[in-house]
């Protein structure tokens, strides 16, 4: 909860310069995972759609993707085990 705030504006920045066709978002150093964290990603991809561009994260730990799923969220992300995997994609 503590970081979501930046999180949020660093990510709807990102997502909004011009030219960027995909962000993606590293989440190996994520421990957990809350609600507002949840939120910021949701509004990431919202962000994302809205202006055509591809939303992908990847380096979920257990907990985290334990989140997603039980939000029933996981289907709506690209998620990727690893970075190579993230950009190839």
């Amino acid at each position: 909860m503590s970081n979501s705030p930046e999180v949020r504006k660093v990510l709807l920045r990102e997502i909004g310069q011009k030219g960027v066709s995909r962000v993606a978002l590293n989440l190996t150093g994520v421990g957990y995972i809350d609600s507002s964290g949840v939120a910021s990603l949701v509004e990431g991809l919202k962000a994302s759609r809205e202006t055509g561009s591809r939303f992908v994260l990847f380096g979920l730990n257990d907990s985290a993707r334990e989140v997603l799923k039980i939000s029933r969220l996981l289907k709506l992300f690209e998620v990727y085990d690893d970075e190579t995997q993230a950009i190839a994609s």
